[in-house]
């Protein structure tokens, strides 16, 4: 199963485990680690327009409340720049969740609107410095428009406000994934791992519904750069896992090199993506120059990966590289 960055943790957070171990491990609120997570029901996005398509599966969750129910808004954000606009956005899906739940008669007995708990969880690299409600997006206003400016608030659970000593503490599946998300060693993703294999032992489809997400996440982030076949079993995971690790220190101790495991790796699928650039370079424009060939030889990773992208439409090799090269 191909999973890309945008779509991986909407894949984690369409089980209910995930949706309660966010809350009881990152939501400080006592009512709501109060109630029953065994009736989480997921709520299917119908409401959700042409702008926002790409947010409608598997954010809105409802959770039994005596002889009601809340409705508990998730929205996950991946990427890795800040969302200026989050507030207004945020504002945006509730309203379109009310409308939704008006028209499908799921107010309260009382014609009342059920309660929202709008979350964006942020995985990105950069601190999140955007406003986290509405109000603050609007300059103060003399007088009486000030007092009709809207409030809407989300709450904000940013990884980067935890150490990875907070996060170990916890026996909390997010926790984990938080952990995993950040660089750490090879022998900490192994003890991860059969961390992980302990907790969800009665529990075989997220067992496969996590080594299918971390797979993924140690072959595509560049600090683990990780190559694996497909799997979606922990253990045979871990098992692969320190096989891969034992055959690179082999590898690398015999030719001398002194970096870790890790960077090693690194530098060997640099320097194979390198050489499939350079000969899709070659079969669309012919002899390569050398100053290309300089310039790709310097490259990082994510260079030569965004060049791999541009090669299949490009019509020169200015259109890869820029016209200063020649």
């Amino acid at each position: 199963m191909s999973l890309d960055h945008d779509s991986s943790y909407k894949y984690l957070f369409s089980a209910p485990e995930m949706v309660r171990d966010l809350i009881m491990g990152f939501v400080p609120d006592e009512w709501l680690h109060s109630l029953d997570y065994t009736t989480l029901e997921r709520e299917h996005g119908s409401y959700i327009t042409e702008d926002f398509k790409s947010r409608a599966d598997d954010i809105v969750w409802r959770i039994k409340v005596g002889g009601e129910w809340v409705y508990l808004y998730l929205l996950i954000e991946f990427q890795s720049t800040v969302d200026k606009y989050m507030a207004l956005r945020m504002m945006v899906y509730m309203g379109l969740l009310y409308q939704d739940l008006i028209k499908q008669g799921k107010v309260l007995s009382d014609g009342r609107l059920p309660p929202v708990l709008p979350i964006v969880l942020y995985n990105g690299s950069q601190r999140w410095t955007a406003a986290r409600d509405v109000f603050d997006l609007i300059p103060p206003v003399p007088g009486l428009v000030e007092q009709f400016k809207p409030r809407a608030k989300y709450l904000l659970v940013d990884e980067n406000d935890y150490t990875d000593s907070e996060l170990t503490s916890l026996k909390n599946l997010v926790a984990a994934i938080f952990r995993f998300e950040h660089p750490v060693s090879s022998e900490k993703i192994e003890e991860l791992i059969a961390l992980l294999e302990v907790w969800l032992v009665d529990q075989p489809d997220l067992r496969k519904m996590i080594a299918r997400w971390l797979r993924a996440t140690l072959m595509r982030k560049p600090e683990y750069r990780i190559l694996l076949p497909e799997v979606d079993d922990l253990q045979e995971l871990r098992i692969m896992l320190s096989e891969r690790m034992k055959e690179w220190a082999h590898q690398y101790k015999a030719e001398g090199v002194q970096q870790g495991v890790l960077q090693g790796l690194q530098q060997g699928v640099l320097q194979g993506e390198s050489l499939a650039l350079q000969k899709l370079l070659t079969k669309r424009f012919g002899v390569i120059p050398a100053d290309v060939l300089e310039t790709i030889s310097a490259a990082t990773t994510e260079q030569i990966d965004g060049w791999l992208y541009q090669v299949l439409e490009a019509k020169s090799l200015n259109e890869v590289f820029g016209p200063t090269t020649h």
